[in-house]
């Protein structure tokens, strides 16, 4: 018989099995990301995917202190985002101009 223990321990396995695929990828994003904004949003990313370490970390140690340490990353990293916007907005360029947008241009 399974018990709730083993299957709490099972999805939390899971989980951080799943984050690791997450963060893989938005790391990626965040080197090739072919645009500013493009990376702003995947460092946004980062941010959660680190929320939910946290999460799941919390989850199998029963430690509910790391719950209180995921909900200051969140508000830091919403206020990082939004400065990183506020950046953007006052360069005057959203995105950097692909071939596409280069032709209409000229």
């Amino acid at each position: 018989m399974i018990t709730p223990a083993a299957i709490v321990s099972a999805a939390a396995i899971a989980a951080l099995g799943i984050l690791c695929v997450a963060l893989f990828i938005t790391v990626l994003r965040v080197i090739a990301g072919p645009s500013l904004p493009d990376r702003i949003l995947a460092l946004d990313m980062l941010t959660g995917i680190a929320i939910g370490f946290i999460a799941v970390v919390a989850v199998r140690t029963g430690f509910s202190l790391y719950i209180d340490i995921a909900i200051a990353l969140g508000l830091v990293g919403f206020l990082a985002t939004v400065a990183f916007a506020r950046f953007v907005l006052s360069r005057g360029d959203v995105g950097e101009a692909g071939p596409e947008t280069r032709r209409r241009s000229e």
